[in-house]
Order: structure tokens, then C-alpha cells, then sequence
């Protein structure tokens, strides 16, 4: 039983930890960012976009108003005049999140 107790804690602890992260809008936008649009767009502070047209998220903010980002997105779609883009539908939670994370990486 000894034994068990610590391994109960750190199970406990890591489990809490999962649970404040996934209530993070900047972690979760984050995640969203790393799960959908990685493969085209930088989606850090630094690095190049894996496709050449797609620009880095950094800049995001010097094409689109990130305050009326979630906004756009409900009404829209996360989409682009782009044919390489693929049409997105995103709750409100996530359009915040991802808004949210893409303030953090701005230039």
C-alpha cells in the first residue's frame, strides 16, 4: 500500500495538470493551431511555413483584426481566397482559443 500512495499522487497531480491546461485558451488555441494548420502555416514565434503561400501566424494579426476573428469565424468559416485552404467550421470556445494564442505570437 506504501507503495501505491505515491504512484497515486503523481497519477492525481498529472491528471489536474491535463485537466488546467485544457481549460487554457492559449494552450488549447495552441493545440488547435499545432492539429490543423501546422502543415501548411508556421505557427510559432519563428520558422518558416511549410507551403510557401501560407503565411506564418505571427503576422496574422497585420492581415486579419484578431478582435473580430471569433466573430468572422462563426459567420464565415475559417477559410481563404487561397485554393490550397481547406474550409474549416470551429465552435466559439475554439475561435477564442485560437484568436487568444495568436495574440501571444504576434510580431
Amino acid at each position: 500500500m506504501k507503495v501505491l500512495a505515491p504512484i497515486a499522487a503523481v497519477l492525481s497531480l498529472s491528471l489536474l495538470a491535463a485537466a488546467a491546461q485544457a481549460q487554457d485558451p492559449v494552450h488549447h488555441g495552441r493545440a488547435l493551431a499545432k492539429k490543423f494548420c501546422a502543415e501548411c502555416h508556421a505557427i510559432g514565434k519563428t520558422g518558416k511555413s511549410p507551403h510557401e503561400d501560407a503565411p506564418p501566424f505571427r503576422r496574422l494579426g497585420q492581415l486579419i483584426d484578431l478582435d473580430n476573428f471569433p466573430k468572422r469565424v462563426m459567420i464565415h468559416g475559417l477559410s481563404s481566397n487561397h485554393p490550397d485552404m481547406p474550409q474549416f467550421d470551429m465552435s466559439t470556445r475554439d475561435a477564442v482559443a485560437l484568436r487568444n494564442y495568436l495574440r501571444t505570437i504576434q510580431d
